[in-house]
């Protein structure tokens, strides 16, 4: 599901509801062309009562504007630009025309704007054309009027498709933020609306030079600037508010910020002055293929504010203390053949106070109450706004990296401590990802976090059909479908990937992007080289890519684009996330009112709960198969094109299983697909076990069924993820959706005697309240409450199944047709086990048992073939699966309930 935050403040209008306010007074607007006749005697106010809130024109390229006004030969559609107002006792500003033709859209228009193919379209009168850089660089309407010059319709106008017609060209190449040449800082701004721009830097306003070819305002300074704050000062009409403004703003482009993000530095990310000891000569583990990825997902805040030992908790630095807690979990993992680390949001957030003498805290003995209580979250609500969490899902600065997770956040302390991170990070055993949120932003419109929105007014965020900005990621969506903002996100990317040595990039909700936008990124991080731009030891096509896939909002379907969905992405090389498997082994979906609706790793049939949403015993083993299907396909990578025989008996592939309706199977090789049976959204495993699993089941049990699930994505083909401590049993005392929910419910406790994490209350009211009568009971069952025997037990279990991943070549194969080879199902089929799934892969075979019984599955392929328990199970210190059996005369595989076991022929 999309990791989004909700707590940005709604986007503003993209339009004012008022009639347009006077000119600034402080900014006057820049002359604009003087050769255009003026329009027909027309009432300003009138125009303004019929131009409300909406843009509902929209100027696609230089030429050509959509428009659903019916055009008749006794009608006159314009463009009317206007640099006055005749408000509140200002000047009138003399108004100007554009004239327009009805016309048709091309077809070539037709694909580049699918949703606008059934628009009216006019097209500019070839006589006006010379003034269409001036128009759009004013106030701007559309107006439809009768032959008698009466107004009939008015509306704003969308812009950014005219911008990029004129301007994307020159300005796609040119190179933005704080460059340096020889030591002397160049800043650059992409601004072609404004009317003016100037850089106010240390105290003192510095001119700037458009280029009108780019629509780029830029100005070359001494080197005294180095290490200098700075904004620009731009000077646009801003239809959110309806009037000229002067926004103060810091560079989009920054690589160094001010705390709180108040200024941005000029700061030069190749100073040696920034690199940390080693930090040119640094070597990490070798690069991992993403088909064989196997990613722990991590909060830095999470990772060590609770850890005792560390000697930087909260912060970037933690990852250097290598005795700490956290450190030590990670080796161990590593050594066990995870590969990479990938950090929740690391950038520049919107919604944490940097300095942390501003964080609050929440004002109550938490540790007091009792488990079931609701004072908890209520006291960690009242802090939530000010306090130092958040996930991260609200971006401000796409490049710089966030300052309260530094020792001091004030100028560029943050940039060496995100290297020494990397460095502690590759130390460990671990490669580094990091998610990055393009999708959105914090804010919009004229609010003091908007950024782009108030350097290019109604280009970057992504508008409706009515001009209003896009909010369906959660927050004011950005549209990287527009050259520039596109430009931004490959920009930004591999400047994380050359100046900070990132190993991955994890897309929130990619389905927002074009699948062209993420092509785009790959193809430049597959040009970086270690020679030419100091990439850790290996060139950047060696740089994992993976993102939501999901498919829905304004864009769905790919209403506008071909979007970055899974379907679409298959055979690309870069992976999305599969729900598939995901909710066949926890069970339901995450957002079923009832939590208790059971999966194959929740006991479904085999040990059903009290939950009557799970149906009867016939619905319950019937959706249990089906289940087991989707698991099946998981296990091949969610390859489209697998054969296998399914649990009705019946010859499928794939995609011929059913998943809501869509095809299970959609990938084109492993690879395309990341498995997974948790992440930050949506409970922890153990706690959407604790809502599933009977409420008797035993801590030990438990354990065993939360190491069942983690297997189905670790034992998978193609990349899986899981989220960190998972393996340590984690609760978020049952917290759906933890992004605001503080260090309380957020912390990772890596020592056993701290608990899970479990019973610290009812979790938050906004996102889970709900489901509190399911939760009460819950939170203060001593079967819910794991010793540290427990604890242990499961991440060594699980820890064992990483290093077969690991060590078994046939886990990471390439293609199709190889998987085809390698991998079966034989006991699949009419006959088979609800609840056990075994899977033949090699000279391996696995054994999924989920159900509370010992099971025997028998391989008749298997018969005389000396099999025996993996080597690593057999010498590792879950006790229990070394009781699993194999009769070589019968090719039969004993496996103890709840056990997943690896056997090899020796």
């Amino acid at each position: 599901m999309p990791a989004v935050s909700a707590s940005a403040a709604p986007p503003a209008p993209l339009s004012a509801t008022a009639p347009a306010a006077p000119l600034s007074a402080t900014a006057p607007a820049a002359p604009l062309s003087a050769s255009a006749a003026p329009a027909p005697p027309a009432s300003p106010s009138e125009e303004s009562v019929l131009a409300t809130t909406k843009a509902e024109a929209q100027w696609i390229d230089r030429d050509t504007v959509v428009w659903k006004v019916e055009a008749t030969d006794a009608t006159r559609q314009q463009l009317v630009y206007t640099r006055g107002s005749s408000q509140d006792g200002a000047p009138a500003g003399t108004s100007h025309r554009l004239r327009m033709t009805p016309s048709s859209l091309t077809d070539a228009q037709k694909a580049k704007y699918p949703h606008l193919k059934d628009y009216p379209a006019f097209t500019v009168d070839p006589r006006d054309r010379d003034r269409v850089r001036t128009a759009l660089r004013s106030r701007l309407l559309a107006t439809q009027r009768a032959a008698d010059g009466a107004l009939l319709a008015a509306t704003g106008v969308q812009i950014p498709g005219a911008l990029d017609d004129l301007y994307a060209a020159r300005a796609s190449k040119a190179k933005l933020g704080p460059v340096f040449r020889n030591g002397r800082p160049a800043l650059s701004v992409w601004a072609p609306t404004a009317q003016k721009v100037s850089l106010e830097l240390d105290g003192r306003t510095v001119p700037m030079a458009r280029d009108d070819a780019s629509g780029v305002w830029s100005v070359t300074g001494p080197r005294s600037w180095r290490g200098k704050p700075y904004r620009y000062a731009v000077t646009v009409w801003a239809p959110s508010v309806g009037k000229l403004v002067t926004n103060k703003v810091t560079d989009p482009y920054s690589t160094a910020l001010t705390a709180d993000s108040k200024s941005s530095l000029v700061v030069d990310l190749a100073d040696p002055g920034l690199a940390p000891q080693g930090w040119s000569s640094m070597r990490k583990p070798a690069a991992v293929p993403l088909r064989s990825a196997r990613i722990q997902e991590l909060h830095i805040r999470d990772f060590s504010i609770a850890d005792s030992n560390s000697g930087h908790p909260g912060e970037y630095l933690a990852f250097t203390d290598r005795t700490s807690d956290g450190v030590r979990h990670l080796k161990k993992l590593a050594a066990s053949g995870t590969s990479y680390v990938h950090l929740l949001p690391a950038f520049d957030i919107g919604t944490i106070p940097e300095r942390k003498v501003d964080q609050a805290e929440p004002g109550c003995d938490l540790a007091s109450y009792a488990a079931d209580s609701g004072k908890q979250q209520e006291c960690v609500a009242k802090a939530a706004a000010k306090d130092a969490y958040n996930w991260g899902y609200d971006p401000l600065h796409y490049t710089v990296p966030e300052g309260s997770y530094a020792s001091d956040p004030d100028g560029t302390r943050r940039t060496v401590e995100f290297r020494r991170m990397v460095q502690g990070l590759g130390r460990t055993g671990l490669r580094t990802v990091m998610d990055v949120v393009y999708n959105h932003t914090v804010a919009s419109g004229q609010d003091e976090k908007s950024i782009l929105d108030r350097i290019v007014p109604g280009y970057y965020q992504r508008l409706l059909a009515d001009g209003s900005v896009a909010t369906s990621t959660c927050c004011a969506n950005t549209a990287p479908e527009h050259t520039m903002m596109g430009k931004l996100v490959v920009d930004s990317v591999v400047t994380w990937a050359r100046e900070y040595k990132v190993d991955g990039f994890r897309f929130d909700l990619m389905g927002h992007h074009p699948k062209a936008n993420i092509l785009a990124v790959r193809k430049a991080l597959d040009a970086l080289t270690a020679a030419k731009d100091g990439v850790d030891g290996v060139d950047g096509e060696r740089i994992v890519l993976y993102g939501e896939g999901w498919n829905f909002g304004e864009i769905a379907d790919d209403a506008r684009f071909q979007q970055a969905t899974q379907k679409n992405m298959a055979g690309t090389g870069i992976a999305t996330f599969s729900d598939r498997a995901r909710d066949a082994v926890r069970g339901g979906g995450p957002f079923d009112e009832d939590p208790g609706v059971q999966g194959f790793a929740s006991g479904l049939f085999t040990d059903p709960n009290e939950s009557k949403a799970n149906g009867s015993p016939a619905e319950q083993k019937s959706r249990l198969l089906h289940y087991q299907d989707l698991i099946k396909v998981g296990l091949t990578g969610n390859l489209k094109d697998f054969a296998f025989t399914d649990s009705s008996g019946k010859r499928v592939k794939g995609s011929d299983v059913d998943y809501n309706g869509a095809p299970a199977g959609y990938a084109a090789a492993p690879g395309d697909a990341l498995a997974y049976a948790d992440a930050h959204d949506n409970e922890t495993l153990y706690d959407a076990l604790a809502f599933k699993l009977p409420r008797a089941t035993s801590p030990a049990d438990r354990s065993r069924m939360q190491v069942l699930a983690m297997a189905t994505a670790a034992l998978s083909q193609g990349p899986a993820l899981s989220q960190a401590a998972t393996d340590l049993l984690r609760s978020k005392s049952l917290d759906r959706n933890s992004y605001d929910s503080g260090d309380w419910f957020n912390a990772i406790h890596w020592n056993c005697a701290d608990g899970n994490g479990f019973g610290r209350g009812l979790p938050p009211a906004p996102d889970n309240e709900p489901k509190w009568p399911f939760a009460k009971p819950l939170l203060t069952s001593p079967a819910l409450s794991p010793g540290c025997g427990d604890i242990t037990a499961a991440s060594a279990a699980y820890r064992d199944l990483l290093k077969i991943r690991g060590t078994e070549r046939s886990f990471g194969l390439s293609a199709t047709d190889e998987v085809q080879s390698a991998l079966s199902f034989p006991v699949s089929g009419k006959n088979e086990t609800p609840g056990v799934i075994t899977m033949r892969l090699g000279t391996l075979v696995v054994v999924f048992n989920a159900t509370p019984e010992r099971q025997a599955q028998k391989v008749p392929a298997a018969a005389g073939e000396p099999y025996a328990l993996h080597s690593v199970q057999a010498e590792g210190r879950d006790a229990t699966v070394k009781s699993s059996s194999y009769d070589r005369d019968s090719g039969t595989f004993g496996v103890p309930a709840r056990t997943v076991a690896v056997f090899d022929r020796s």
